[in-house]
């Protein structure tokens, strides 16, 4: 991962003339996680506000990109997905689990570029970390990491000078693992027999600005 970035950070300093565009944005992800959706049926859920197969989560990014060519641009995304489940277990009661899980990526992209506007299709890929809390009473902290691939199209339209709405999909499949806790494990699925893990594959729609910077480097 630290290779990539360095030569990430390398080609932005190689070019005569350069185009950076940063982008800022939010969206909803529709995610499939097996694991995450059985273990809250059959242990908790039980029939009242069960999980379907496809949950709908909230998502932040950021990103910087640029062009090492005129229709080719490189860039680093730093998306955050946030995802919660709660359901009441009796009088003054309650489960309660959420977690954050952080996607970093490095994409390249096809650019089309035209008079006011821009589209960019694109894949790449990333390390994966997630912190889970699960309160039965008492709060426990669970962590684990992977890695993610994902597939990007977004077009972006001018506003004004540099400014653009900026409107995207995303298709992703992430394998962060299991999460732990460093003095009690992992997290048991007693219905399941074996722990819970996080893999999932999800589809995003995002909204959001970009803004466009050309630099000349001497």
């Amino acid at each position: 991962m630290k290779k990539i970035i360095i030569i990430f950070l390398f080609a932005f300093a190689s070019s005569v003339y350069s185009q950076y565009d940063f982008t800022l944005g939010m969206g909803i992800d529709f995610n499939s996680t097996p694991s995450f959706r059985d273990y809250i049926n059959s242990n908790y859920a039980r029939g009242v506000d069960n999980l379907s197969t496809f949950k709908t989560s909230v998502s932040f990014s950021g990103e910087v990109g640029y062009d090492i060519k005129d229709n080719i641009q490189l860039a680093f995304e730093y998306n955050i997905l946030l995802d919660s489940y709660n359901q009441s277990i009796g009088p003054g009661g309650s489960y309660e689990l959420s977690y954050i899980s952080h996607r970093p990526s490095i994409i390249a992209y096809y650019v089309i570029k035209g008079d006011g506007y821009k589209f960019k299709f694109g894949g790449g890929a990333g390390l994966r970390y997630v912190s889970l809390d699960e309160k039965l009473f008492v709060t426990t902290n669970y962590t684990t990491n992977g890695y993610g691939v994902l597939l990007k199209a977004e077009g972006n339209t001018l506003l004004s000078g540099n400014l653009f709405a900026n409107i995207g999909v995303s298709l992703r499949y992430d394998t962060p693992g299991s999460p732990k806790n460093n003095s009690i494990g992992f997290i048991y699925d007693p219905v399941a027999k074996e722990s819970l893990n996080l893999n999932s594959v999800s589809v995003g729609i995002k909204i959001g600005i970009s803004y466009s910077i050309y630099r000349s480097i001497n």
